[in-house]
């Protein structure tokens, strides 16, 4: 059973460059779902809320690096998001 704290990226195709992409769109769309949610929540968690915003602008920050990442690093980040974690 997976985590619904953590976005799954297991069924990911495609050469590293749209692995890459989709992995960031989906961690993307999860925080978004994230934040909705919180923002639903009877009493909203601020502290959550602002972790959930920082980490959707770092992996915004990441799709914009992929417009000019070379393979290497495309790959690199493929890796990263698939593995569940950002560096």
């Amino acid at each position: 059973m997976s985590d619904p704290n953590v976005p799954d990226f297991s069924a990911l195709e495609g050469d590293e460059d749209q692995q890459a992409f989709d992995a960031v769109r989906a961690v993307v769309s999860w925080y978004a779902a994230q934040i909705a949610a919180e923002h639903r929540a009877p009493v909203s968690d601020e502290a959550r809320m602002e972790e959930l915003k920082a980490a959707r602008q770092a992996a915004l920050d990441d799709q914009a690096q992929l417009a000019t990442a070379d393979p290497e690093e495309a790959a690199r980040v493929a890796a990263v998001y698939a593995a569940g974690s950002r560096s």
